[in-house]
């Protein structure tokens, strides 16, 4: 345990998350997202976990040390629902609410058509697979910078 990181956070990920740099993109997934043959083309080539965890636990503990990029309006992504690009499932809606609270202003997220979804995943810097078991709880934020102390 260490002082100040979320304990959700394990040295793998927390690893990850340091070695990105301004603009590598981080898939967040549930259970059913085909995780580990993405992340075998991903930078980091290997697949990441916060077992147990819901996607907006997951969000929660990643934000609490993840910028996100503020100069691009493809920030924060969710795979669309097959079929009704416009619905948005309680499972995004959650992360919304963590995105949303982490940035400290409503900013909302993206929605990318699943197979776009899937070819942007391939070139992210790494694909965490979450606990989270309901449908469309699939997403892609990218990192931002922290600015330097005034």
């Amino acid at each position: 345990m260490l002082k100040g990181i979320d304990p959700r956070l394990n040295a793998e990920v927390l690893g990850a998350l340091r070695a990105m740099g301004h603009g590598d993109t981080l898939v967040v997934a549930d259970t059913n997202f085909p995780s580990d043959s993405i992340a075998r083309q991903t930078v980091l080539g290997s697949l990441l976990r916060m077992d147990n965890l819901t996607c907006a636990q997951a969000m929660n503990a990643i934000l609490s040390v993840l910028p996100l990029d503020t100069f691009v309006d493809d920030f924060a992504g969710r795979m669309e629902v097959v079929g009704d690009a416009a619905a948005v499932p309680k499972v995004q809606r959650e992360v919304q609410v963590e995105i949303d609270q982490a940035e400290g202003r409503e900013r909302p997220m993206i929605g990318i058509e699943r197979f776009d979804f899937y070819k942007r995943a391939k070139t992210a810097y790494a694909v965490i697979q979450t606990g989270e078991r309901r449908f469309y709880g699939c997403f892609i934020l990218r990192k931002g910078v922290i600015p330097p102390e005034a």
